[in-house]
């Protein structure tokens, strides 16, 4: 079972974190911390007593915003150190998932917490400690993607976007920014994916960053040798290498 910490300067939240991870029956232990420095401060006492030691920690939950040392300043310490905790961030604010990812977080939790969300994150957490014990990679099951939808996570409610909705996706690193007229969603999947998948659907690469719908492009604009598509309102930027495919492709679109 997993020993956890749970940090957060919210105490509402706190106990409400608390009381769900202790109901889990994967965990055995759980403890709270009202900030980071106080988090670093008990983290520091689990390394020292090392990974089968009595103050040991195998995963912490962690808050994002908080006062001076803020959840991604204690991500970033803690990759210092030869054999830290997973972390899982708990946050109310989805634009951090980039970094909290390339920090190698186990899972990005969205508050309000629902408890069917902190078991999947505590089911992920669960099975690489248990990976690194055996010394092996864990397992990640492989699920058949919704040809028409795909998941997002919004308010820490999943809900499920229409792929013809999607007027451009955003590369952002490992994830990807859903663009729609409603708003937009990240997503943890590459942009060279979702390329692949939504060609026959008529996505289009036209930047490294960036995939457009052909349905969704209202202008192509020639200016000065540079080219540029209208699309949902904004206007992107069409790279050279790109640039001829994207005309013929729109002179044979009906």
């Amino acid at each position: 079972m997993l020993r956890a910490l749970a940090v957060d300067d919210e105490r509402p939240s706190l106990e409400e974190l608390l009381y769900l991870l202790t109901a889990d029956p994967r965990i055995g232990t759980v403890e709270g911390a009202g900030d980071a420095t106080e988090a670093l401060r008990r983290i520091n006492r689990a390394l020292e007593s090392g990974p089968d030691g009595p103050e040991a920690i195998d995963v912490v939950f962690l808050d994002i915003q908080m006062p001076g040392l803020d959840g991604l300043d204690l991500a970033r310490l803690l990759t210092g150190f030869a054999r830290p905790p997973l972390v899982v961030f708990v946050t109310a604010h989805e634009d951090f998932a980039v970094q909290a990812f390339d920090l190698k977080a186990v899972d990005y939790v969205l508050k309000p917490v629902r408890k069917e969300r902190l078991a999947e994150a505590v089911r992920r957490a669960v099975e690489l400690r248990a990976a690194e014990r055996r010394g092996a990679a864990p397992r990640i099951p492989v699920h058949e993607p919704d040809p028409d939808h795909i998941p997002v996570e919004l308010g820490g409610v999943t809900r499920f976007v229409t792929v013809d909705d999607i007027t451009h996706v955003e590369a952002q690193g490992d994830y990807a920014r859903l663009h729609t007229e409603r708003g937009s969603h990240l997503v943890r999947i590459p942009l060279s994916t979702l390329e692949e998948r939504w060609r026959a659907r008529g996505f289009v690469r036209i930047h490294r960053r960036h995939l457009v719908a052909l349905r969704h492009i209202g202008e192509l604009r020639l200016d000065a040798g540079t080219v540029s598509v209208l699309v949902g309102g904004e206007e992107l930027q069409v790279s050279r290498r790109h640039a001829r495919e994207l005309r013929d492709l729109l002179m044979r679109r009906p």
